[in-house]
C-alpha cells in the first residue's frame, strides 16, 4: 500500500479516538514508531503491521465507556469494517484483526505471527520508560490516588484504581519485564527503559524517607 493510504487511515483513526492522555492517539503514534523501529532487519508485511498498529487501539473509547469488555476483540471487528471501506487488500483482513485481538498481553494470548509479536513488543514498550512514570502519575492524580503510602504493602495483582502511584509501579510496570519481550530490538529497548524507570521509583522512595 502506498504512504498516502495509512495517511488516510491515520487521520481517521485520529478523529475517533478521545483525547485522554494515556491511550488516545498520541499512544498510538509512539507505538507506531517503535513498531517501525523494531521491525528493521524483521521479514515482515508493513500493510499487516501498519494497519494493525494504527487500528490496535480503535475500541479503547467503547471500553473505557463500559460499552464493552475487551476493546482488543471488539477493535478487531471495527477495523475489518474500516479496513473494507478503504479498500485495504481483503487477503489481509484478518491478519490484521488476530495483530489486533493479541496485542493486550494482559490476556496472556500468543501472538500467531511476527506481525502479532511486534504490535504486542512495540504497545508493552509503551508501558517503560520516561513517559511511562509520567503517564502513571496522571493516571493516579485523575482518579484522586495519593502519591505514596509507605505503610501499604504493594498487591500481588493490579486491581486499577485501588493503588497509590508507586504502588502502580510495583504492581503492574515492574512485571513488564525485558525477558518477555519477543523481538531482539524490542528487549535490546525494554532493558534500558525498565532500568530507568526502577531507578526513578528507587530513587523517589528514597527522597520521600529524607536520605536523598
Amino acid at each position: 500500500m502506498e504512504d498516502q493510504f495509512f495517511d488516510n487511515l491515520r487521520e481517521k483513526v485520529k478523529t475517533i479516538m478521545e483525547k485522554d492522555g494515556s491511550h488516545d492517539f498520541s499512544h498510538v503514534e509512539r507505538v507506531y514508531n517503535l513498531a517501525m523501529k523494531i521491525v528493521e532487519g524483521e521479514k515482515v508485511d508493513l500493510d499487516i503491521l501498519k494497519a494493525a498498529v494504527l487500528l490496535h487501539d480503535i475500541a479503547r473509547n467503547k471500553e473505557n465507556n463500559g460499552e464493552v469488555q475487551c476493546h482488543a476483540e471488539e477493535g478487531a471487528k471495527l477495523a475489518r469494517e474500516i479496513l473494507l471501506e478503504t479498500h485495504f487488500p481483503k487477503e489481509k483482513i484478518p491478519l490484521v484483526q488476530d495483530c489486533i485481538k493479541v496485542h493486550r498481553y494482559s490476556k496472556k494470548l500468543m501472538a500467531n505471527t511476527k506481525e502479532a509479536e511486534i504490535l504486542q513488543d512495540a504497545d508493552r514498550l509503551d508501558a517503560l520508560g520516561a513517559i511511562t512514570i509520567a503517564r502513571v502519575f496522571m493516571y493516579n492524580g485523575h482518579r484522586g490516588n495519593p502519591l505514596y503510602e509507605p505503610e501499604r504493602e504493594p498487591e500481588e495483582d493490579y486491581h486499577g484504581q485501588e493503588t497509590n502511584a508507586i504502588n502502580h509501579f510495583y504492581e503492574k510496570i515492574f512485571k513488564i519485564e525485558p525477558e518477555t519481550f519477543k523481538t531482539k530490538k524490542a528487549k535490546e529497548i525494554a532493558k534500558e527503559r525498565y532500568a530507568f524507570v526502577k531507578e526513578y521509583v528507587e530513587r523517589f522512595i528514597k527522597e520521600w524517607k529524607g536520605e536523598l
